[in-house]
């Protein structure tokens, strides 16, 4: 793979610091469960399969250990692939060996969803997408960008949202797409909906880090006004992600948990303050998207139109 973001190496877990790109491309050796924990809560890794995947590999440097799962289990409360991963460990008999199952079996089901997915995109198509979905989210290979980049030879190009306040648009998914050659303009969030009203977008697809059984959808702040955005001028809005990521047991979004992060990460970038001090912030890192506004929903086993309850629990139980 051109992009590793989790590097298993036996007795340590390298992690491709994703806080410093693009600038310097360094690795985090972590060698604890309590240090993956760390890193998946500091933003080292991030990205809802590629958290899976890490704290599996945690639970195996944890020996297993109830103080082990108990840290990893508190680094994000939203991306449901980190529960369902350390509930697979849970119950494993051999844990390094459930844990390169979990890697395999996630870039697997990349490359599978990118196929489906590809299915879907139009020649030339001019594709919206927010946040990174790509590589550096996944075991290395992606949900969302990984739909683009099986889909590159149509002529595809992408238009990255800077997705404030982490910018993870701005700094990885524009980064990937220089990477991989996939012509990509990047641009602030704000800047969407004029694009939209120009007829400068045919689509929008994101990922998501945990879809209700209803198929409401919770990813990245900011995508519900894009999804409403796209409602409003006709265009096709999809969510790529793996069926780790679908919580039965949630019926709809409002019982989703939705992190708040530090004020911080609003109030300035990387040392830079913009912010006055003494003013009150909030910072969300989620919401919520109804599956009303979701065209469909993309996964390794197949594509779920108009998701519902219904559709999405006929999907699931083919896969079973």
């Amino acid at each position: 793979m051109a992009i590793e973001p989790i590097r298993w190496k036996g007795d340590s877990l390298e992690l491709l610091d994703q806080r410093l790109l693009p600038e310097r491309t360094v690795y985090v050796a972590c060698r604890t469960a309590t240090e993956v924990a760390q890193a998946i809560r500091d933003m080292v890794v991030r990205g809802a399969p590629a958290i899976g995947c890490a704290a599996a590999f945690g639970a195996v440097l944890g020996k297993g250990s109830e103080d082990a799962y108990a840290a990893l289990a508190k680094s994000r409360p939203t991306a449901v692939n980190l529960f369902w991963a350390l509930e697979r460990m849970r119950r494993a008999k051999n844990l390094e060996a459930e844990a390169v199952a979990i890697f395999a079996e996630d870039l697997a089901a990349n490359r599978a969803m990118g196929r489906h997915g590809a299915a879907l995109i139009p020649e030339r198509a001019r594709i919206l997408t927010y946040c990174n979905t790509g590589a550096l989210a996944t075991a290395g290979y992606g949900t969302a960008l990984g739909v683009v980049r099986a889909a590159k030879e149509k002529n595809v190009s992408v238009i990255a949202c800077e997705t404030r306040p982490y910018l993870q648009g701005a700094r990885l998914t524009a980064w990937e797409c220089v990477q991989e050659g996939i012509p990509c303009t990047l641009i602030t969030d704000n800047m969407a909906g004029h694009l939209m009203s120009r007829g400068e977008v045919d689509l929008v697809i994101v990922g998501a880090d945990r879809i209700a059984a209803n198929g409401d959808v919770a990813n990245k702040i900011g995508t519900y006004t894009l999804a409403v955005l796209a409602r409003r001028h006709g265009i096709p809005f999809f969510v790529a992600a793996p069926l780790s990521t679908f919580d039965r047991s949630i019926p709809d979004g409002s019982r989703i948990p939705i992190e708040e992060r530090p004020a911080e990460e609003v109030a300035g970038y990387r040392g830079a303050r913009w912010a006055p001090q003494g003013i009150s912030i909030r910072n969300p890192a989620f919401d919520v998207t109804p599956a009303e506004l979701v065209t469909a929903i993309v996964c390794e086993k197949g594509v779920v139109r108009a998701p519902c309850l219904e559709n999405i629990q006929s999907l699931i139980s083919t896969a079973v």
